[in-house]
């Protein structure tokens, strides 16, 4: 089964956070915690949206996190999907489709004409999973990102 996420859930999205982080290879680069998460999904300006998958016994197993984006191309917002993570005990159970299929008919009921994230390129099951549903990488474009020193030393000229 998949529900939007509850004020309760911050505790266990954020325990799944850090599981994602740990696979990612990056648990040191985790700076937020749980009050941080509950203020983006449920403060009083909610920044993001969260959507749990729960497993047989009404456990959460996975979760997706997203934020809206917009193209000025196509004039409509879009979902940008942040993080996408099923414990891997539930791998294989149909709740990443699940969780994706929910955030596309989210695009569709709302005419938003884009859903799209980023993959670790050494993340191969990953991407023959998006790739099996049909998504398809952007090779034309590279992320760039701005973090720590840099960000500073440009946000303080």
């Amino acid at each position: 089964m998949i529900r939007r996420a509850v004020e309760s859930d911050v505790p266990e999205i954020f325990a799944m956070v850090r599981e994602l982080a740990e696979y990612e290879r990056a648990l040191e680069e985790v700076r937020a915690d749980e009050e941080h998460l509950r203020e983006a999904l449920f403060g009083q300006n909610p920044a993001a949206f969260a959507h749990i998958a729960e497993g047989e016994a009404g456990e959460a197993v996975g979760f997706a996190l997203w934020f809206l984006n917009f193209s000025t191309w196509r004039g409509v917002h879009g979902i940008y999907l942040e993080d996408l993570y099923v414990r891997p005990s539930a791998r294989g159970g149909g709740y990443g489709k699940a969780l994706l299929t929910e955030l596309a008919r989210t695009c569709v009921e709302r005419g938003y004409e884009r859903l799209e994230w980023s993959v670790l390129k050494w993340n191969r099951p990953s991407i023959d999973f998006y790739e099996a549903l049909g998504a398809r990488p952007q090779e034309e474009w590279d992320v760039y990102r701005l973090t720590d020193d840099a960000l500073k030393q440009l946000g303080t000229v």
